[in-house]
Parts: structure tokens; C-alpha cells; sequence
């Protein structure tokens, strides 16, 4: 199959991208790079069947030959990026998903939309199931991205139902591993380096609120599952061990050996203060479920990053 990767140069994007190559499809990889690294192209560029398209999905594009999936996962991800970046992140959430569905539609391609765990917001139900609509302030400072996959979430199913259009949609939770920018501003990044640095480790509030962590091979392992299922109806791909901040904390100074300390930091507007999939459903749908634990990921995660620092370039990032 050859298939279109939105955001193929993006930390999740290379990985996934990367599991169609060796998985021996062809891959049109398309970035703007904006929040895209030229070195997670350049990795993609070594496997015979992938091609690099340099374009913002959120302007229209004719992509030639034929297509059999798109995967949409342009869009910055992380909170420091899109409070940065909110009208861009809109876009790709809106523009960029019409534009990715009509060439779906045109080509009578599967497109598999890449949602998140933020359409839930700061969730009153928990753990959060894919029923639940969720908890979201629409005009906060993270409702440029919340509000965007929620719109990208309603527009895919609107072409499913209009058009006929083979759609998936997976809600991806808090994902970690190698390929992470390290100023990125996301909490497993921004503690490893911080923590590498010697500096002191940035916690917002006093870090009783919790994630779910998925190290990138399963998360990219449930992704592909899910765009190969007969289901089109959103699917969390998440990890249900649930952390607190501050367990992630002790548990990246204890993989380091580092003798940072830790700072605590005002707590973000709309922060959510719990975050755990049910995975109910990708258990039955896609016999998936998480392999890797947080202490296996960080230690598969933590070299990349001390191969940056070596190097001089690597710095956290804070809101």
C-alpha cells in the first residue's frame, strides 16, 4: 500500500511513518516543518519507499499516484507549542483535516485522524471512556487544541457518514520515547533533560495530578492495528497505568541519578487533573494493549536524550 503521513517528520509521525516502511508499504511523507525535526526525515529518508513532501497541509495539495490511507497527524502537540502557535494549531485542526479528508475522498483512500486524549478536557468521568464527551473550556488557553480535534473529530465522521469515506480515529494519550524534541515543554522530555542538566525539575502545582504514559512502540503498534480494524468510531490508544507528576519525577531522578531538585511552578489554566484511558475497546476491537512499562520506557528513552546533551542541544522549555 502507499499511504500519506501528515506530520511525518513530528515525533509520533517518524515512528509511525517508519512502521509502514518496515512493514514494506511505500510512504509519502508530508511536513512543514514547523514542529517537524529535518533529522526524523532524514532517518525516513534511508528506508527505498519513502518520499518527503515539504507542504502545510492546511493549504490545499494534489498528491499524485495512487493512495490507499492517510494518516493525519500534522499538528503541534505539545502545550508550549500550540499556545505559541494557536491559530496555526487551529488550522491544521480544521483546514488541515478538510484538506487531508478531501484527498481521502478523491483517491478512495482509509484516512485514520490522529485525535487525543484532549477532547476530554479535564474530565469529570474517570478513567475516561470513549463515550464520555467530555469537559472542555472552549475559549481557554488550551482550547485552541482541544477544540481543534474535537472539530477534526466531528468533520472526519461527517465525511464517514456524507461521503462514504473509510475513517478511523484514534485518541492518543500522553506518548514518550526517542525522536522527542527536548524543548518541546512535554513533562517526560522537560524532566529527562532538566534532570541530565543538573537543573532543577519543573512541577506544576504540587504534582498530585496524574497521566498515563505510552512508550512509542505501543503506541504506534495500537495505531497501526487500529488503521487496519473495521471500526471507525474513536479508540483511546493509551497506557491505563496511571502516574502522578510527581511519581514521573522521582522516577526520572531515580533512572538518571541526578540530584536536581524539584521547583514547583504555578499550575496551567484548565490543566486536567486526572488522565487515564479505558481501553476497553482496543483490547476487543484491536487485541491491543500496552507492553512496556514506564520504567522499561525510560530507560529505553533517557540515552537518546543523554546523546543530546552531549552534543549541546538539549534544553527544557517551560509555559
Amino acid at each position: 500500500m502507499r499511504v500519506l503521513v501528515t506530520g511525518a517528520a513530528g515525533f509520533l509521525g517518524s515512528h509511525l511513518a517508519e512502521r509502514f516502511l518496515k512493514e514494506g508499504h511505500e510512504v509519502v511523507g508530508l511536513d512543514n516543518f514547523v514542529t517537524g525535526s529535518r533529522e526524523n526525515a532524514e532517518i525516513l529518508a534511508g528506508y527505498p519507499g519513502f518520499e518527503l513532501v515539504e507542504h502545510d497541509i492546511s493549504k490545499p495539495i494534489v498528491i499524485e499516484g495512487e493512495l490507499g490511507g492517510i494518516l493525519h497527524f500534522a499538528s503541534p502537540a505539545s502545550p508550549v507549542d500550540y499556545l505559541e502557535l494557536p491559530i496555526q494549531t487551529l488550522k491544521v485542526g480544521s483546514l488541515g483535516t478538510h484538506n487531508a479528508l478531501g484527498i481521502a475522498l478523491a483517491k478512495k483512500a482509509r484516512l485514520l485522524l490522529a485525535s487525543t486524549s484532549e477532547v476530554y478536557g479535564d474530565p469529570a468521568v474517570h478513567p475516561q471512556v470513549e463515550t464520555y464527551w467530555g469537559n472542555v473550556n472552549p475559549i481557554g488557553l488550551r482550547g485552541v487544541y482541544d477544540e481543534a480535534k474535537r472539530f477534526a473529530e466531528a468533520m472526519t465522521m461527517a465525511y464517514h457518514r456524507y461521503h462514504g469515506v473509510d475513517t478511523r480515529i484514534v485518541r492518543i494519550f500522553n506518548t514518550y520515547g526517542p525522536r522527542m524534541r527536548p524543548a518541546d515543554g512535554r513533562v517526560v522530555s522537560n524532566f529527562i533533560v532538566q534532570a541530565l542538566l543538573g537543573e532543577p525539575i519543573s512541577v506544576y502545582g504540587d504534582g498530585s495530578q496524574t497521566r498515563s504514559f505510552t512508550y512509542v512502540d505501543d503506541e504506534v503498534d495500537g495505531i497501526y492495528r487500529l488503521f487496519h480494524a473495521s471500526y471507525a468510531d474513536p479508540v483511546n490508544v493509551g497506557n491505563p497505568t496511571e502516574f502522578t507528576i510527581r511519581e514521573l519525577a522521582d522516577a526520572v531522578l531515580a533512572q538518571t541519578a541526578s540530584r536536581s531538585e524539584i521547583r514547583h511552578l504555578p499550575l496551567p489554566a484548565d490543566d486536567p487533573k486526572v488522565r487515564r484511558p479505558d481501553i476497553t475497546l482496543a483490547r476487543s476491537v484491536l487485541g491491543w494493549e500496552p507492553k512496556v512499562s514506564l520504567e522499561e520506557g525510560l530507560g529505553l528513552t533517557i540515552p537518546y536524550f543523554r546523546t543530546l546533551v552531549d552534543r549541546g542541544e538539549a534544553r527544557a522549555r517551560t509555559l
